[in-house]
């Protein structure tokens, strides 16, 4: 039997150990997302930056609009009035403010950046017009549509001294049944199921808050005037502030997308190079179980078919690890299929091919996210919403055009 015997123990072993952690994760959501969280609201200032017209904008804007939190004040950012999203929110902002609970809902107009990110620079332009009255600060993408109490759930675990920041995530809703969109939302299903009780959590900018005062010990104004990267930056500071960054089930949210294979390309390589740069450890955790999900499935099924044809005595072990390894991922996309029918009920209609995909094709879908991880070891310049960075550390960004 020999040394494989041994490497069949471990790889049998581990799968048990990451099917158990999708487990805990499935289960802290679903003992999370339900709960009611209205007993603390701080004033919180909410900031949305935008540029173009995202698909669902007008819905999406909206939804900000109709937050069921009685103490906020409503941001949005834009770098130029003559950007799309600039005149339809000037329209949304007059008809929906005054049936709004926002106490105050402005437009800001912040200029072009020179130094970071066009979002980082948005982001702090209203950063630094915060009153001293505001305690929280929280952060949404203007391609996502959040529920009615999102803000009560990201704010509510900020009472505590040591949780340093919340996140939320994305869940790509497809717009469309074309082979990328699909593919899209299964990838980021696969990232999203990461997320649960762990000091590994990262925040994701598109639905993240923190406190001002753990905003300003940590010197976050400071290390966003030279990077490209909100979230992997806050995340950053605040495990080194020996915080953590608690994940909110209530706030994955939905993202309306529809994709091509040249988009997802360029999507999926960007937002994993800009990971190498900003957190590397995190990008060689993703290409480690990209090659460990690929390799333990694949490698294993040719190595049992090797010795099914030469009638290997230790056939039965050799069949055991590839079987383990369909299994466990295979149940894996079934549980975070399950965890999201209870998270976006109204959108289950459309959910629903994608749900197959992921599920039937999961092993497809490792290969793609392996491809794109590795794409991302290379260069390190990036287009993003018309703008081309390079990325020359977590703290230094050059803007190319």
């Amino acid at each position: 039997m020999g040394w494989y015997y041994y490497i069949a123990i471990a790889l049998i072993a581990s799968q048990a150990l990451f099917l158990i952690q999708a487990f805990n994760n499935y289960r802290y959501v679903l003992t999370k997302y339900k709960r009611t969280r209205t007993s603390y609201q701080p004033r919180v200032a909410l900031i949305v930056p935008c540029k173009n017209l995202d698909s669902e904008f007008q819905k999406n804007i909206t939804s900000f609009f109709n937050q069921g939190y009685d103490n906020y004040l409503l941001r949005f950012v834009v770098s130029d009035k003559s950007d799309p999203a600039y005149p339809e929110l000037v329209e949304l902002t007059q008809q929906l403010s005054q049936s709004s609970k926002a106490r105050d809902v402005q437009i800001y107009v912040a200029g072009r950046a020179d130094s970071c990110s066009q979002k980082v620079h948005n982001l702090l332009y209203c950063c630094q017009k915060v009153l001293d009255d505001v305690e929280v600060l929280a952060f949404a993408d203007s391609d996502v549509c959040v529920p009615k109490d999102w803000l009560n759930h990201i704010v509510y675990p900020l009472r505590h001294a040591k949780r340093g920041a919340t996140t939320g995530y994305r869940w790509y809703v497809p717009e469309s049944t074309n082979f990328a969109s699909l593919a899209l939302s299964a990838i980021n299903a696969k990232v999203a199921q990461l997320l649960g009780n762990t000091i590994f959590n990262q925040a994701w900018g598109g639905s993240m808050a923190i406190r001002v005062d753990v905003f300003r010990k940590i010197g976050l104004d400071n290390i966003w005037q030279c990077t490209v990267s909100d979230d992997l930056t806050l995340s950053s500071a605040v495990k080194k502030a020996r915080m953590k960054v608690e994940f909110v089930p209530a706030c994955l949210v939905a993202s309306y997308e529809q994709t091509t294979w040249p988009k997802l390309f360029e999507f999926a390589r960007r937002q994993f190079l800009i990971t190498r740069v900003c957190a590397p450890k995190t990008w060689w955790f993703g290409l480690f179980s990209g090659l460990y999900s690929v390799l333990g499935l694949w490698a294993a099924a040719f190595l049992a078919f090797y010795a099914a044809i030469t009638a290997d005595k230790n056939l039965a072990l050799y069949v055991t690890v590839p079987v383990a390894f369909f299994a466990g991922q295979m149940i894996g996309a079934i549980l975070r299929q399950k965890m999201i029918r209870k998270l976006l009920k109204a959108d289950l209609h459309k959910l629903k091919v994608a749900a197959i995909a992921d599920v039937f094709l999961f092993w497809l879908w490792s290969i793609l996210l392996l491809i794109f991880v590795v794409s991302s070891a290379f260069g390190r310049t990036i287009c993003w919403r018309g703008i081309s960075y390079k990325l020359i550390s977590p703290t230094k960004t050059i803007i190319l055009r």
